[in-house]
């Protein structure tokens, strides 16, 4: 008796690959968002003026981004080539210790970009145009 499996589609092996690709880049991704970090916090520690505290919020805010761009190519990848086909497959993969692991992470990362989002980066007021 033959049994039928039906094959991934060649989309779905191409992305598989290219976040494989994505994700051998996420430790060095997430040591730029740390640095980023770091350098946020000492210059709100050094209380400078909020021009200098936006360019480096905005800089953070860059490197979580690719952080998180990583984040979850690593977590597509562990899941597996079906589940970019079958959500059925990604539920099941997201429930094995590696899938819950790279969730968390994923989750992690977005909460702390929101984060920077809301109060990380300070408002700077605009100057009102002259009415003529």
């Amino acid at each position: 008796m033959a049994f039928f499996r039906p094959r991934v589609s060649r989309e779905a092996e191409v992305r598989y690959h290219a976040d494989i690709e994505i994700s051998k880049t996420f430790p060095e991704l997430l040591a730029k968002a740390r640095e980023a970090e770091l350098t946020v916090r000492e210059l709100r520690a050094a209380d400078v003026d909020d021009i200098e505290l936006l360019a480096a919020g905005q800089a953070f805010d860059r490197a979580l981004t690719e952080a998180l761009r990583g984040a979850e190519a690593g977590q597509r990848a562990t899941f597996g080539v079906k589940a970019y086909d079958d959500r059925i497959a990604r539920r099941k993969a997201k429930a094995t210790p590696a899938g819950a692991e790279w969730s968390a992470e994923v989750e992690r990362l977005r909460t702390l970009r929101e984060e920077n989002r809301l109060w990380g980066m300070p408002r700077v007021p605009r100057a009102i145009p002259a009415a003529s």
